[in-house]
């Protein structure tokens, strides 16, 4: 069986480590993958396999290493405890539209507008890049994740007015409780945003229902 990693490219660029699937499609969107506490460039490609052959997909390694093994998109210190905040999260996140304009650059790809695809933390920094760069973010899908909390003051701004964003979430999630994440959805709708969800009786996962909802969702 071939593996979720095949026929990507593992490479450095700048102070990244990313793995790349690029494709030989004409004006391929950009996806960009965001892992979640402890992962890599590796733990996102298993949700891909469905997806359109006109992506061009990026998967970053978060810049941190985490506790005990695995990276993160916060540093992580003695006083590292709970979900991690807007500011806490706020490097990376700039970090990541730095890295994307000059890889997309680089590899002569089109970012003006790209979609993101996170899970858990990922998926925190899924939400959080879309609040910051609203014109950046074609679509995004956050799947066992939540709202970094420090973004309320977006509201009335309505930045993802227009959008429809993807959530998936589990009932069974202990990492990441269901009320949070309905919580965050609320807070999502309040930024302007229509919400397409999927939610299923599993935990800390994306069950397989919710994957071809997703894949339904990335179609076009």
């Amino acid at each position: 069986m071939p593996t979720a990693t095949e026929n990507t490219q593992l490479i450095s660029f700048g102070d990244w480590t990313l793995r790349v699937r690029p494709t030989q499609s004409p004006n391929p969107r950009l996806l960009v993958l965001l892992h979640g506490w402890t992962g890599d460039e590796n733990s996102m490609w298993i949700f891909t396999r469905g997806l359109s052959p006109h992506y061009w997909k990026i998967a970053p390694r978060a810049p941190h290493t985490a506790n005990p093994s695995g990276f993160s998109w916060r540093r992580f210190d003695s006083n590292t405890f709970g979900f991690p905040t807007r500011e806490a999260l706020l490097p990376a996140a700039d970090g990541l539209i730095h890295l994307i304009d000059e890889y997309a650059a680089a590899a002569k790809v089109d970012a003006s507008q790209f979609d993101l695809l996170g899970f858990s933390q990922g998926a925190a920094m899924t939400n959080l890049i879309g609040i910051l760069y609203p014109t950046r973010v074609r679509k995004m899908a956050a799947l066992a994740g939540f709202v970094p909390d420090g973004l309320q003051d977006f509201i009335s701004q309505k930045p993802l007015a227009g959008k429809n964003i993807f959530v998936a979430h589990g009932t069974q999630d202990t990492i990441v409780p269901l009320n949070r994440a309905r919580a965050s959805m609320a807070l999502l709708e309040e930024l302007g945003a229509q919400i397409t969800y999927c939610e299923d009786e599993v935990g800390h996962k994306l069950s397989a229902k919710c994957l071809r909802t997703l894949e339904t969702y990335l179609q076009d």
